[in-house]
């Protein structure tokens, strides 16, 4: 379970015990219950992350929504509902060499304004390849917690963040890269392979 689950189950618990000394046992069930759909939101299952240097992985858990082709790059758009994992993983290994945050609205995160209008975060990782993608918010998100920084080494796969009860991932594949994946599949971070390297280069 992500670390970020206990802002919300610590007070929970407190109130369900709080609730049942009060005798409040209908309110009880209904904070537990709350309890249980928390700590399946922030659920943190392990991954098998794909060995193949030239693999290109998701970073995040959903059904894509997008495959566009903006001038060089390829933008591929990941909808997050509120039942899929929503811990984020790095698509490559390298250097976290930019993060930049954007504020913004709060739009449907399946609509397309919400990648140009709503709240996000950019991140760059670069090693011998360089790609960027953007961690959006959505009508229920309204927070996104990354837990790693600028200057940071990652390895493909390695967890990254997190936007809490649903979002949206763009990443931005360029040129040198060949998608393997079609608008409606559903891919899971770190585990399914995106795209690939042309070349080790």
């Amino acid at each position: 379970m992500a670390k970020d689950a206990y802002y919300f189950l610590i007070p929970l618990a407190v109130l369900a015990l709080f609730s049942f000394w009060g005798g409040l046992f209908w309110v009880m069930i209904c904070v537990l219950t709350l309890a249980v759909f928390v700590a399946f939101f922030f659920r943190d299952p392990e991954r098998s992350i794909p060995e193949d240097p030239r693999a290109i992985v998701s970073p995040a858990d959903g059904r894509i929504i997008r495959l566009d082709r903006d001038g060089e790059n390829s933008i591929l758009s990941i909808f997050l509902s509120i039942f899929d994992v929503h811990v984020n993983r790095a698509p490559i290994a390298g250097t976290i060499v930019k993060q930049d945050y954007r504020p913004g609205n709060f739009n449907v995160a399946y609509n397309d304004r919400a990648s140009v209008e709503n709240e996000c975060l950019v991140i760059t990782i670069a090693d011998q390849k360089k790609l960027t993608f953007s961690l959006i918010a959505g009508i229920v998100a309204r927070r996104i917690r990354v837990w790693k920084k600028e200057g940071e080494h990652v390895n493909k796969g390695d967890r990254i963040g997190l936007i809490r009860f649903g979002s949206r991932v763009d990443i931005f594949l360029p040129p040198d890269s060949h998608l393997v994946v079609r608008q409606g599949d559903q891919v899971y971070a770190g585990a399914s392979i995106i795209a690939y390297w042309k070349n080790d280069s």
